[in-house]
């Protein structure tokens, strides 16, 4: 016993000595660990934009819907005044609750990286026509198109995150 005994002595003084990582050990995997996060994070951004882009379209979907909706509902005011009206129906009870309290919360109103502004045009004391603008809070960060809408209910958009028109490109 007391030549193991000596034998783990002397090899514990060479095992400490063998434990754990050398620093070139630890910077090889620090840099292979950069290596992949240098090209997982752009993919990760382009998804996050895509996906971003997707909840727009989808949001400028429900917003018009909602418009069409209120102006069936509420034939003596026509399209609704603000996205906030869609949401607490203050002007035409009708209104309360057709859009959620994200879209409806504020007017512009944001999500997913993006701003929606709402405008509306009167003709005679009625909501005749509107628009609706969703453009990317931070163009390249948070989304790469613009999107826009009218009351005919095609969705446009631009490459760039500028403000779209109606002679923009259809949203196919």
């Amino acid at each position: 016993m007391s030549v193991l005994g000596r034998q783990r002595k002397g090899k514990t003084g060479e095992a400490a000595a063998q434990r754990g990582f050398s620093l070139i050990e630890l910077l090889i995997v620090v840099a292979i660990i950069l290596i992949i996060a240098a090209i997982a994070i752009p993919s990760l951004i382009k998804s996050k934009m895509s996906a971003n882009e997707a909840s727009a379209v989808g949001s400028i979907r429900t917003i018009t819907t909602a418009e069409n909706t209120y102006a069936a509902t509420c034939p003596a005011t026509g399209f609704s005044a603000t996205l906030m009206e869609l949401n607490t129906g203050a002007i035409c009870a009708g209104g309360q609750g057709i859009l959620d309290d994200i879209l409806g919360a504020s007017d512009p109103s944001f999500k997913s990286g993006y701003q929606f502004t709402y405008t509306v045009t009167a003709v005679g004391g009625v909501n005749t026509a509107f628009t609706i603008t969703g453009l990317p809070v931070t163009a390249g960060i948070t989304g790469q198109r613009g999107f826009y809408s009218d009351q005919t209910d095609v969705i446009r958009y631009s490459l760039t995150g500028i403000a779209p028109t109606n002679a923009s490109s259809p949203l196919e």
